[in-house]
Order: C-alpha cells, then sequence, then structure tokens
C-alpha cells in the first residue's frame, strides 16, 4: 500500500470492515482474462479464516474457478463524499478490505449447511435458520480459504 496511514493490519478492525460490507466482489481469471463478479457473503472469522458464497450450479464463474481457483477479493463500505472547492479537492471517505485466497466448490452437505448459515447470519443476524435438503442439493456453494487480507481507511 502506497499510504502506509492508511492501511489497517488490525484483525479486529478489519473483521469491523467485513461485518458492515454488504457485498463481497470476487476478481478471477481466465488466462489474461479478468472477470469481476459482486457476491453476496458469510465470513468465518476463526483459526482458520474464510468466506463462504453461494450460486447456481454451473456458468462462467465456476468454469474460471475450475481453471484457476487462486483469487482476489474485495469489499468496501463507509462512503462519504469529502466536498472541496475545486474539482480535485473533492475525495470520498471509505473503509475496504483486499485479499488473496483459493477458492473451492464445497461437496460435503454439512459443511455447504454451515455456509449457507454463515451466509445468511451475515444479513440477518440470525444463526437458528434451517435448509431444505432439496436446496441444498441446488445451490452451490463456494469456500474462500483466506491467505492473506489488509484493510484501508481513508
Amino acid at each position: 500500500m502506497r499510504k502506509i496511514e492508511k492501511e489497517i493490519t488490525d484483525i479486529t478492525e478489519i473483521e469491523s470492515i467485513i461485518k458492515e460490507s454488504d457485498v463481497c466482489r470476487i476478481g478471477l481469471a481466465d488466462g489474461n482474462i479478468p472477470y469481476i463478479v459482486t457476491m453476496n457473503f458469510g465470513y468465518s472469522g476463526e483459526e482458520k479464516k474464510h468466506f463462504f458464497f453461494h450460486c447456481a450450479k454451473e456458468g462462467k464463474k465456476l468454469d474460471m474457478i475450475r481453471k484457476n481457483n487462486y483469487v482476489c477479493f474485495e469489499m468496501d463500505t463507509g462512503h462519504r463524499l469529502k466536498a472541496g472547492i475545486q474539482g480535485c479537492d473533492f475525495s470520498m471517505e471509505f473503509r475496504s478490505v483486499v485479499g488473496f485466497g483459493y477458492i473451492s466448490i464445497v461437496a460435503d452437505e454439512d459443511e455447504k449447511i454451515t455456509g449457507l448459515k454463515r451466509i445468511m447470519a451475515h444479513y440477518t443476524q440470525r444463526k437458528d435458520l434451517t435448509f431444505r435438503s432439496d436446496s441444498v442439493s441446488r445451490t452451490t456453494v463456494l469456500r474462500l480459504d483466506i491467505k492473506e487480507m489488509t484493510g484501508k481507511s481513508t
């Protein structure tokens, strides 16, 4: 990061940004072709930190993951325009998290349910939701194992 004074390395503060964020953007690559997809997510902040996502059973994103599962992710929150007098005096306040990791398709049904519960808990704060087995079986759950992440506050 160019402006080190804006970098956030404290995991508690990074996790507060994750908690406040509505979506996570995943950056995928197929050779030299980049592809960004915005997804709902759930976070596991335990010892092995990872995100969970859900999607359909087929599509471009899954095709790309099968070829190259090393991804970048980004989320941001707290957007506020800082007004200035002239055009280049304006700025935007925000907090963000950027990181890298390996994403995979979850095959185990219990882990799929865990992932779906994490996603729902992120948006509803409820941990008591149940899922019909037919819904689980037709849903693809992805797990992104986080290798590194940093935060930024402007």
